[in-house]
């Protein structure tokens, strides 16, 4: 979608952690569309202490007249419906979501803290709940007014999800644990949303970002990983979030994209793979006897999305 687009003309956004990084390259990308935006971002660090308001102010000045801050965190109930309530109250609604805030805490489970866990998840997942929970209601009554036309086609949800969640990696429990909880809420949102034409779709991105520059790289793979890594450049994941939320977007709903520099992959979901049935009731050894032949050749190897992901991008 190039800058001079007005794909998205008469839309109303809210884009979430959208001060820095892949959130800022994708609020950018909405207003350049013809998007009226909300930039929302606190301006915490990566790990989620302090805030800087003026990084969202900053944005949402450099969009322009069509655009607006909000600087509060989103992780609570309260402040998401007030950032939702600031979109319809200052645009005249919601039409298009993109979860993208979140913080990195990360310790090997053995040395894991409560504390940072559940700040993990409260900001990287719950958060993502408490805004959609706020706006589905308003897209569902955009439906019902026949908003943008005589059927509502303008709702999209994307939430801004990780490999991590796909793969796992090391000391990533919190993170990866709440990244794949919002893909199991991105299949219950697309279901829930399906009779109001609203769609909600996944995206794992890959970019140089705050994220990317705090790995601590333990060994010459994932040194490597990294200095690939940060050659990708976020405009690529709002090129693709520009698509999903778009016209052309309509009928895509509950599935899961990557997106790593000018590559676009589509991933595979937990499905079974194998069955075994038994005449009676399983024991240990009847089980033991079936998973070799059955199971066994479809397991998954223990490697983590940057062993997977160690290839050169198409940048």
């Amino acid at each position: 979608m190039s800058g001079a687009s007005q794909l998205l003309s008469g839309r109303v956004a809210l884009v979430t952690g959208a001060g820095r990084g892949i959130g800022k390259a994708i609020a950018e990308h909405l207003g350049q569309a013809g998007a009226k935006v909300v930039v929302a971002d606190n301006g915490t660090s990566i790990a989620g202490d302090g805030a800087d308001p003026l990084i969202a102010q900053e944005v949402a000045k450099s969009i322009g007249a069509n655009a607006v801050a909000y600087t509060e965190s989103i992780a609570s109930p309260s402040t998401a419906a007030a950032c939702v309530a600031l979109a319809r109250d200052a645009f005249g609604g919601i039409d298009i979501v993109v979860n993208n805030a979140a913080i990195l805490r990360d310790a090997f489970i053995f040395k894991g803290n409560p504390e940072d866990w559940e700040a993990v998840i409260r900001n990287n997942l719950s958060a993502a709940w408490y805004v959609l929970a706020a706006a589905t209601p308003i897209m569902r009554e955009h439906g019902k007014s026949g908003r943008g036309g005589k059927t509502y086609t303008w709702g999209r949800i994307v939430n801004i999800v990780s490999t991590a969640g796909l793969y796992g990696n090391y000391g990533q429990a919190a993170y990866a644990s709440a990244k794949a909880g919002l893909v199991g809420l991105t299949r219950v949102v697309a279901l829930d949303m399906q009779r109001n034409n609203v769609t909600c779709n996944a995206v794992a991105p890959f970019a140089a970002t705050r994220v990317t520059d705090s790995i601590k790289p333990a060994n010459d793979a994932q040194a490597s990983y990294k200095a690939r890594a940060q050659k990708v450049q976020a405009r690529h994941v709002a090129n693709v979030v520009g698509w999903l939320v778009s016209d052309f977007g309509a009928g895509i709903s509950g599935q899961i994209f990557g997106v790593r520099g000018r590559e676009v992959f589509l991933f595979s979901q937990p499905r079974p793979i194998a069955r075994r049935a038994g005449s009676g009731e399983w024991t240990a050894e009847a089980l033991a006897d079936a998973a070799k032949t059955e199971f066994a050749p479809h397991y998954l190897p223990l490697s983590t999305d940057l062993e997977a992901f160690d290839t050169e991008p198409l940048v």
